[in-house]
């Protein structure tokens, strides 16, 4: 049975509401990690290599970053309908925002949260602004990042704004997002168990 290794409150919170989304039969272990205000710890039960979370183990293959993850998992049950397969319309949007979130979305907010900035920065990422403007446009006339079906993609790029609302002030089609998919029950499940 594949193990998911989590930490609550982390960045592997979104993978707990895959798996609830999803109906997947996954072991959990809780584990612990080091935090930004110097809590926790490196968890040696943890297989991750440098100790984080998430992380999935799945027979003999072993999945680290969440858009792996989430890719691998939406494969894995197809029938849950949360990722088009390999063949199917919208594989190609699908696959496009897993990537944008960990090629662009995750680096420009963290370094728009660290106050970085750069030229270089700017011209291989982009910034905030753009990031910003690149999911209000795919939004626009849209309920979810694919058309009118939720995905592991929303899940996925929705996060950080769960963290870090500010960051789509004033953008109403990114918070109506947001929001539609932290309304989604197993969201609700997964803030409720990372809350006890």
């Amino acid at each position: 049975m594949p193990i998911l290794y989590h930490s609550p409150n982390s960045r592997s919170s979104s993978i707990l509401t895959l798996i609830d989304e999803l109906g997947a039969d996954i072991d959990i272990v809780e584990v612990t990690i080091p935090r930004q205000d110097g809590s926790g710890a490196p968890d040696p039960r943890n297989p991750h290599p440098e100790k984080k979370v998430p992380y999935l183990v799945d027979g003999d293959e072993h999945f680290r970053e969440r858009g792996a993850i989430m890719l691998h998992l939406t494969d894995s049950y197809p029938q849950a309908g949360l990722g088009p397969v390999h063949g199917a319309q919208g594989r190609g949007a699908y696959l496009s925002w897993l990537f944008y979130y960990q090629g662009v979305i995750e680096p420009v907010g963290i370094l728009h949260w660290a106050q970085i900035e750069h030229p270089a920065i700017t011209a291989s990422l982009r910034d905030l602004d753009t990031m910003i403007a690149t999911l209000a446009t795919a939004l626009q006339d849209k309920p979810y990042l694919l058309g009118d079906t939720y995905s592991a993609a929303d899940l996925l790029c929705s996060s950080p704004f769960m963290w870090f609302a500010d960051m789509a002030q004033g953008h109403t089609a990114i918070t109506a997002w947001v929001q539609r998919c932290r309304d989604r029950p197993a969201a609700q499940r997964t803030a409720a168990r990372d809350a006890a």
